[in-house]
């Protein structure tokens, strides 16, 4: 079922004190944040900087519209069980916030599935699908490149492992979300790829970690 028209109505429908694109921004980082602290087994100081991300975000909006951004997640989770699509990328541009947030637009789908179809990376000797993936955005690229797989009977859930990297929280919180929806393994970063390409050692406030990748069913 393909929900995204009622997530930007729900959207819509929260703001007024917020802009369409800050309760969006707001909805995915509390999601993200949510599904992060969840499977992670360390309390630590980066778990409790990021639960404390979470409440200082939720506070700003009241117990309805707390509750509209559950609802919305479970939407999302509708429209992706039906389709391996960027559903968050579309509702992003559908919604006309591509137009207005500081020049950031997301790459239309079509053409994700275009590039794959064109440059699928062949697998490792034990089957595995290594990528990597700069400026991921919402992470379209890798979920084209796990839509071609299952077409060409592959379970990607088992054979897919990605890093996906992107200078904006934003998109590092959509790409996380998304790629943890679909049960994909995946290490995903903020950062500049060009000037600091993720390696061992990376800051630890700076990765997450999808729940396949933790080896946590989701």
């Amino acid at each position: 079922m393909d929900r995204k028209k009622d997530i930007i109505k729900c959207i819509e429908s929260i703001s007024g004190r917020y802009s369409s694109y800050e309760v969006f921004t707001d909805w995915i980082r509390c999601c993200a944040l949510a599904i992060s602290n969840s499977v992670s087994f360390l309390h630590n100081k980066v778990w409790q900087d990021r639960e404390q991300a979470y409440l200082d975000t939720i506070k700003k909006y009241t117990g309805d519209e707390a509750e509209k951004f559950v609802e919305m997640l479970y939407m999302l989770c509708e429209t992706m069980d039906d389709s391996v699509t960027d559903v968050l990328g579309e509702i992003y541009m559908e919604s006309g916030m591509g137009s207005k947030a500081a020049g950031q637009f997301f790459t239309p789908y079509h053409l994700s599935e275009l590039c794959v179809r064109l440059l699928l990376p062949e697998p490792d000797e034990n089957g595995i699908y290594t990528m990597s993936e700069p400026s991921c955005g919402g992470g379209g690229m890798i979920i084209a490149a796990a839509q071609r797989l299952k077409e060409k009977g592959v379970d990607y859930q088992r054979k897919m492992d990605v890093v996906a990297q992107d200078l904006d929280w934003k998109g590092v919180y959509m790409c996380y979300l998304q790629l943890s929806l679909l049960g994909i393994k995946a290490t995903v970063v903020q950062g500049d790829t060009l000037t600091e390409p993720y390696r061992k050692g990376y800051p630890p406030d700076r990765v997450l970690y999808t729940p396949a990748k933790m080896g946590v069913l989701f």
